[in-house]
C-alpha cells in the first residue's frame, strides 16, 4: 500500500569535495533494492566465495598496493523518485556487500594487519532503519564478506589518509567494456578524479583488466548461482509455453515471466526482455512487447531471469498456436543444428574470432541448404561482410556471469570455466520469420555443461509442452 513519507537527507562527507555526491534524497515508496543483506530475495552466499575472489586479486596486484572499488550510485528519475539499487559487479564479487554507499579497500602488504582488507559502510541509525530499512551492522558485513576490519563510510578520509602513504601503487576502477557508452558519471569516475587530485604522486594502475581475467573463469559457488537463475528462467518457460496463444499480446507473455520469476526468489529479468511476434522477431532489440499474437507468428523470446546479481540468458522462438509449419521446421532445424555444432567447438584452446568464424561456415552451408544464398553469393562475398550476414548478422556466443554480457578476452584462448551463451538465429524479413536460439554454456576440461539442458528445446519437445 501506498504511504505517506518523509525525505531521508543522508549527510555524506567523505571526499569534501562539492562535486562528489552532496546529498541523497529518496522515498521510502521505493525501498526495492534497500533491505538488509540478511533479508534479500536470495539466499545468503558463503563468504568464503568472496574471500576466495579477494585473494585472487591480490595475487595479481604489484607490490605494495592499494585497490579501492565504490558501489554504484542510486540513480534519480524526477522529483525525489530513484531507480532499483543494482551493485557494482566488481565490489559485489569481491565482498558480496549488495549496499549502497560502501567502498572496499584492499592493502594485501599493508604493515598493519587490520588494513589488509576494509569494508566502509554507511552508517545505519534507528531512524535510517524506519525510512529505508536496516543496514548492514558491521557484525553482519563480516559475516557476508568475510572481511574483519568493517568502518563506517564518514570516517573513509582519514582512515585513507593513515594507509595510503604506506603504498606506492593505487589501483582504481573503470567500466571498460566494449559496449559500455559510459555517458554518466559513477562513483568510480568521480572517485578517481578526487584521489589523483588528493594523492598526485602515487602510481596509478588500471584494476579492470584484472577483474575481467579474474571474473571470466567462474568459481564453483559463482556456476551454483547461475545454476539457479537458469533453473528460474526454466520455470518461466514452462509457465509461458502453456499460456502463449493467438490473440495474447505480447506484454501479457512478458507478464507472466515477470510472475514467475519474482515468485522464485528473483529480482526480475536480467535484461530488457524481447517478445517479439511475427515480423517483429527480424529487429533484433525489439523490446516494445507491444503487439498482438497472431495465429501462424512464431514468437521470438529472449529473456533470462536474474539471481544473486548472477544473469541468465535464454532465447526460445515457438509457434503461436502451438504447431510449426513445415518451412518454420525447416529454418528451426537449420539453426538448431549450427547450435549444436557451436556448442561442440566452443572448447578451451579456441579464441573468440576463430571461433566466430567457423561459426559462420555452419550457418553458411545452412543457408546454401535453404536456397537462401547462392553458390555465387558465397564465391563473390565480402571478406569483412561474408554472405551469411544478410541473414545472421550478429555475434553467436558472448560472456556471462555478473553482466549478462560479462567481462572477459576477446582474443585470449577459451579456458574452463568460462560460461557462454551460443545464440545462432536466422532472419528473413520477407517472410516476417526470425527463428533464434540460445543457451548458457558452461566451459569444462572434459565437456560442456548446458545449464538450460532441462529446457525444451527440440521441435517435438516445444509442441508437447505447448499442447500440456
Amino acid at each position: 500500500m501506498a504511504v505517506k513519507v518523509g525525505i531521508i537527507v543522508t549527510n555524506q562527507t567523505q571526499f569534501s569535495l562539492a562535486n562528489w555526491s552532496g546529498f541523497v534524497c529518496r522515498s521510502s515508496l521505493l525501498t526495492f533494492g534497500f533491505l538488509k543483506q540478511s533479508d534479500m530475495k536470495y539466499s545468503p552466499i558463503p563468504s568464503q566465495l568472496f574471500t576466495t575472489n579477494r585473494q585472487k586479486l591480490s595475487r595479481q596486484l604489484k607490490g605494495n598496493s592499494v585497490a579501492i572499488f565504490n558501489s554504484n550510485d542510486i540513480m534519480p528519475t524526477n522529483a525525489d523518485g530513484t531507480m532499483p539499487f543494482r551493485q557494482n559487479n566488481d565490489l559485489f564479487y569481491l565482498s558480496g556487500v549488495d549496499q549502497e554507499e560502501s567502498i572496499l579497500l584492499l592493502f594485501p602488504d599493508s604493515p598493519t594487519e587490520k588494513f589488509k582488507e576494509v569494508l566502509f559502510l554507511k552508517k545505519t541509525s534507528e531512524e535510517i532503519a524506519i525510512w529505508e530499512g536496516e543496514k548492514l551492522t558491521k557484525e553482519r558485513a563480516t559475516e557476508v564478506s568475510g572481511i574483519n576490519t568493517i568502518m563506517w563510510l564518514e570516517d573513509f578520509n582519514k582512515s585513507l589518509n593513515a594507509i595510503i602513504y604506506e603504498a606506492e601503487h593505487i589501483y582504481l576502477n573503470d567500466n571498460e567494456h566494449l559496449r559500455a557508452g559510459n555517458k554518466v558519471e559513477t562513483a568510480d569516475d568521480r572517485f578517481r578524479k578526487w584521489c589523483k587530485a588528493e594523492y598526485p604522486l602515487h602510481r596509478y594502475e588500471r584494476v579492470a583488466p584484472i577483474m575481467h581475467e579474474l571474473r571470466a573463469v567462474k568459481e564453483a559457488e559463482e556456476v551454483d548461482l547461475m545454476q539457479q537463475a537458469c533453473d528460474i528462467t526454466a520455470k518461466g518457460v514452462e509457465r509461458i509455453l502453456k499460456f502463449i496463444k493467438p490473440g495474447v499480446m505480447e506484454y501479457e507473455i512478458e507478464a507472466e515471466l515477470m510472475h514467475e520469476f519474482l515468485r522464485n526468489r528473483s529480482r526480475g529479468f536480467a535484461y530488457s526482455p524481447i517478445i517479439a511476434a511475427g515480423s517483429n522477431a527480424c529487429v533484433l532489440h525489439y523490446i516494445e512487447n507491444n503487439q498482438r499474437v497472431e495465429d501462424g507468428d512464431i514468437i521470438l523470446m529472449d529473456f533470462g531471469a536474474e539471481y544473486a546479481n548472477y544473469a541468465s540468458d535464454l532465447t526460445r522462438s515457438v509457434p503461436a498456436n502451438g504447431k510449426f509449419t513445415e518451412r518454420q521446421k525447416e529454418i528451426y532445424t537449420a539453426v538448431l543444428t549450427v547450435m549444436k555444432q557451436a556448442t561442440a567447438i566452443l572448447r578451451p584452446g579456441i579464441t573468440l574470432p576463430i571461433y566466430h568464424q567457423k561459426v559462420g561456415e555452419m550457418m553458411t552451408e545452412q543457408l546454401l541448404k535453404l536456397n537462401l544464398l547462392s553458390e555465387e553469393e558465397v564465391r563473390n562475398q565480402d571478406p569483412a561482410w561474408p554472405a551469411y550476414k544478410k541473414y545472421f548478422m550478429h555475434g553467436t556466443s558472448h560472456y556471462i556471469g555478473l553482466d549478462v554480457h560479462d567481462v572477459g578476452s576477446w582474443t585470449k584462448p577459451l579456458r574452463a570455466g568460462n560460461v557462454f551463451t551460443v545464440e545462432p538465429g536466422i532472419y528473413i524479413r520477407e517472410e516476417n520469420l526470425g527463428i533464434r536460439l540460445e543457451n548458457d554454456i558452461l566451459i569444462g576440461e572434459e565437456k560442456n555443461v548446458d545449464l538450460m539442458a532441462k529446457i525444451p528445446l527440440e521441435i517435438e519437445e516445444i509442441e508437447a509442452a505447448m499442447q500440456a
